[in-house]
């Protein structure tokens, strides 16, 4: 039986993330700089010839219809193909953290099964498919960091620098759909320009859901307060309740409270699967992005 074993879904942060208004259809329009981070999930796959989609949950129980399953149908669907697959997967990178762990689980799938159904399609086209996944699965398919805008569609390779980062997960998780019907979340964030951005890349910004996330989730708090502890300038990624600080040096994790999953993690320079399939013209951006 063909098989591919220990492919990675690497999670990112938001180093910082803007709304800057909201479309009629009432999805928000953001700016956000993604940046692929080493804290990965391990995905397993083995070929099946009867078309079937099935999945072994090799850490913790995952929900019967995950993003790995519904990439695997999808990409059948898209291309017709007959083939199937059996998926292991074996969670690091916490629920509801804001760290796009089962978009990135989607991306991996889609590029595992573009080689094991031998279907050779670009990446803009897994890219058309991942959109209809999860708006944050383009990007882990286009393998590079990224200045993201729009509802998250719009992306624009960049160069970030090598950087290090305490990550700090509370037990309690947020769930996206509250943060952003909250009548409190701030919307009219002016519009940033990238080279603003690329001249202080790891302090540029704020995250605007930050203030409704800790009204929302005390954990959140609790994690930020014990990055202050530390002498570290936290702020949340995404909108989940992770929050996360730029190090320069060592720093003990032993302070950290009992009940948070806590990680120093290293910037990628790439995604570990970037080339699985023709980049069809996409290419990394002019920005290079300076360290503060």
């Amino acid at each position: 039986m063909q098989s591919l074993y220990d492919i990675p879904a690497p999670a990112k942060l938001n180093l910082f993330l803007h709304i800057t208004g909201r479309r009629e259809d009432g999805y928000h329009l953001l700016q956000s700089a993604f940046m692929l981070i080493d804290w990965c999930d391990t995905l397993h796959f083995s070929l099946r010839q009867d078309g079937n989609v099935s999945r072994e949950d090799l850490t913790w129980e995952l929900p019967v219809d995950d993003l790995s399953t519904r990439a695997a149908r999808a990409l059948q669907t898209a291309t017709g193909c007959a083939l199937g697959v059996h998926i292991g997967v074996s969670k690091s990178v916490p629920a509801q953290a804001g760290m796009g762990g089962g978009s990135s689980d989607a991306a991996s799938t889609l590029l595992a099964l573009n080689c094991l159904w031998n279907l050779h399609l670009p990446v803009k086209s897994l890219m058309k498919i991942g959109l209809t996944l999860g708006a944050d699965v383009p990007f882990f398919l286009c393998g590079r960091h990224a200045w993201v805008e729009g509802i998250g569609e719009k992306i624009t390779p960049i160069t970030l620098p090598n950087a290090q980062f305490l990550v700090a997960k509370p037990e309690a998780g947020l769930d996206t759909r509250l943060i952003f019907s909250d009548p409190e979340l701030k919307r009219d964030s002016e519009p940033a320009i990238i080279t603003g951005f690329a001249a202080d890349a790891l302090a540029f910004g704020r995250n605007d859901l930050q203030a409704v996330a800790q009204k929302l989730c005390p954990g959140v708090n609790q994690a930020l307060a014990w990055l202050a502890s530390l002498g570290l300038n936290g702020r949340m990624t995404g909108s989940g309740s992770a929050v996360f600080a730029h190090v320069a040096h060592g720093v003990n994790l032993d302070s950290a409270p009992g009940s948070m999953q806590v990680r120093l993690c290293s910037s990628l320079d790439v995604h570990p699967l970037l080339g699985w399939a023709t980049s069809d013209g996409l290419s990394v951006g002019s920005v290079h992005c300076q360290p503060v």
